[in-house]
């Protein structure tokens, strides 16, 4: 592993994503301000850790599929070890827009971790139907939660400060999609502030999407579930090491 040359780390996970991830590391690198990449292989089968290395990376990989949950557990200990002040969570089929990534650290400002919200009067982002009703439910339940208004609580693209980190390693969870809302949920009740910015989302640049309509909605099935899982857990503190 390297070791840290800028204060921010982009942290992407990444499973199958040979044909994306090259160029979405080098719009980041070009668009994005000063940050080192960190690219975490989910067990990928096909060339992806190769390619992200070739696009000057660093690549951790790991031994099987462990979903975003582990992916991002991993992304966050490497964090801490290096000592990077903050980090943000960038898709590697690049629907983030890296020109977007600043907007979203700025965010940290004055909040502990920021969201690159898809529907907050930027970009043209829509979801129709039960997706839309079950989005607009957890929005405003976690909403109050984090006593200030947020549109899109399932949005991956998302920034962390020191706090936040500690509290990620503490308490993010590994279970696969599980990700979004419990981790969110978890670290408002232990201190953390959160707030919104909004961003535009674009379409994969590559590859073979990992979810479809249904998966979609089994995903915000299960992300109410995980709603009603974190509300019942105990508030805690981050560490401090």
């Amino acid at each position: 592993m390297t070791e840290a040359r800028h204060d921010t780390l982009v942290i992407m996970p990444a499973w199958n994503e040979s044909e994306a991830i090259g160029n979405t590391i080098a719009e980041v690198l070009e668009f994005g301000p000063p940050c080192d990449v960190l690219v975490v292989d989910d067990g990928s089968r096909d060339n992806t850790a190769r390619v992200a290395r070739a696009a000057v990376a660093t690549v951790v990989q790991l031994p099987f599929n462990m979903g975003v949950g582990g992916a991002m557990r991993t992304g966050f200990k490497y964090a801490q070890m290096h000592g990077y002040r903050q980090v943000i969570q960038v898709d590697a089929d690049g629907q983030h827009d890296p020109r977007d990534i600043k907007t979203v650290l700025d965010g940290l400002r004055d909040a502990d971790i920021a969201i690159g919200a898809r529907f907050a009067e930027a970009g043209n982002y829509t979801v129709r139907g039960p997706r839309k009703w079950a989005m607009n439910v957890l929005a405003w339940t976690i909403s109050r939660l984090a006593r200030t208004k947020l549109t899109d609580v399932t949005s991956g693209f998302r920034a962390a400060n020191t706090k936040a980190i500690r509290q990620y390693l503490d308490h993010y969870p590994a279970e696969y999609l599980g990700d979004t809302i419990d981790s969110l949920v978890v670290a408002i009740r232990s201190g953390c502030t959160v707030r919104q910015v909004g961003v535009s989302m674009r379409e994969r640049q590559g590859g073979t999407p990992s979810h479809d309509p249904i998966k979609a909605a089994i995903y915000l099935g299960r992300s109410g579930m995980a709603l009603l899982f974190a509300l019942t857990r105990k508030k805690s503190t981050p560490s401090t090491n």
